[in-house]
């Protein structure tokens, strides 16, 4: 059986400096292998009054590699010659083991043997030493070998919580860039992070869309708050499903409103297409969400095209937005439309002649325009 570990409250008196000078905080861990009892004992004697060392003994070899996972050493003193196994297979079982795998090993030897240290130190040894050596020098080396272990799991400790430290850093970082590209168009929000205090940018021809749900105010003074907060989180969720499907970008949402865009910030010819696309599957995914709360509330989706001016706006709480004449008279075109319907402008209407279907409504008097001419999307041609 192997023996308790033990702990002498003196420490060896030795010259100040030297090598074997105990290191205040460290522990020695010191695990014995050796077939003669006799040899275990003389050590035992040899450590007793060394403060910092603890020590145990095995006779066994399985037993002192079982032993090893539960002492946990940080040197291991072996004896070179064990019965029936190999010597230097001891120490690749040592090296096999993961309590084991760095631990400093010292080989104890009856005698001098070059080639035999040649091959223990190829095996994975550490030192060799022959017995029973010198108190003083035994005491040393166990010291050195036993703080360069400790150093190196202190180092390791260290580099794992780095390293930990670096992959929740990484994850708080792809958290900030994803909240940012839920906020920005990704394009703009490189820029940003290029350094790029005020971005503002005009763009000849793009196409706006408004959509506003019908009855809302009225219906959401007999709603609690949470239900209503729900319901348009689901409706505005389709809203934006439908807008990543067809490469149309979201700006933001007003209360019940919604407002979008297409070929901001990226140009691109068939906006207008884009966007009469996403309004007619915008009124088949409003009434889905209706008809699965079992509600008749409606929506009224306007559209225009032509220039607009698009930048950020705001330091702490900023926000992509669009400016210009173009937004109005989309903005317009929803306030003066109808309840699940699409109604286009003149100018949209140009842009997607023989691709759509429309029912021309002729004038309409618009706020700030006057008599204007627009038509209401029906569908693909």
């Amino acid at each position: 059986m192997p023996m308790e570990p033990h702990v002498s409250p003196t420490s060896w008196p030795h010259a100040a400096g030297s090598p074997a000078e105990p290191v205040a905080g460290l522990e020695h861990r010191v695990l014995l292998l050796d077939d003669q009892k006799l040899i275990g004992e003389a050590v035992r004697k040899m450590l007793a009054d060394q403060s910092d060392i603890v020590y145990t003994f095995s006779t066994q070899p399985q037993e002192a590699l079982e032993l090893a996972v539960t002492f946990r050493p940080t040197l291991i003193l072996q004896d070179l010659v064990m019965p029936g196994l190999d010597w230097l297979e001891m120490v690749r079982r040592f090296r096999a083991l993961p309590a084991t795998r760095d631990v400093p090993i010292i080989i104890l030897s009856a005698r001098e043997d070059a080639v035999v240290k040649a091959h223990l130190f190829q095996a994975g040894a550490n030192d060799y030493l022959v017995k029973l050596p010198d108190p003083i020098e035994l005491i040393a080396r166990i010291r050195v070998h036993s703080e360069a272990y400790l150093r190196l799991v202190e180092r390791d400790a260290a580099f794992a919580a780095l390293e930990r430290s670096l992959a929740d850093l990484k994850h708080e970082q792809e958290k900030s860039e994803q909240l940012l590209l839920n906020i920005l168009p990704p394009q703009i929000a490189q820029r940003l992070k290029n350094g790029q205090s005020r971005i503002a940018d005009s763009f000849p021809a793009a196409t706006v869309l408004f959509a506003d749900l019908c009855g809302f105010t009225e219906y959401s003074q007999h709603v609690d708050p949470p239900h209503l907060v729900e319901m348009l989180d689901e409706i505005f969720t389709a809203f934006d499903h439908i807008a990543a499907d067809h490469g149309v970008e979201k700006i933001k949402t007003i209360g019940d409103a919604y407002m979008a865009v297409a070929g901001v910030p990226q140009p691109r010819a068939d906006h207008a297409e884009a966007v009469a696309e996403m309004a007619l599957e915008m009124l088949d995914g409003f009434a889905a969400v209706m008809r699965g709360r079992g509600m008749s509330l409606e929506v009224r989706i306007g559209i225009h095209s032509g220039s607009v001016v698009a930048g950020v706006i705001g330091r702490h709480k900023f926000i992509y937005d669009l400016w210009g004449d173009t937004v109005n008279v989309a903005s317009r075109m929803e306030s003066h439309g109808e309840p699940s319907r699409v109604q286009v402008s003149a100018a949209t209407r140009a842009l997607l002649a023989g691709k759509f279907r429309f029912f021309d409504r002729g004038e309409i008097v618009v706020k700030g325009k006057g008599k204007v001419q627009t038509a209401f999307l029906l569908g693909r041609a």
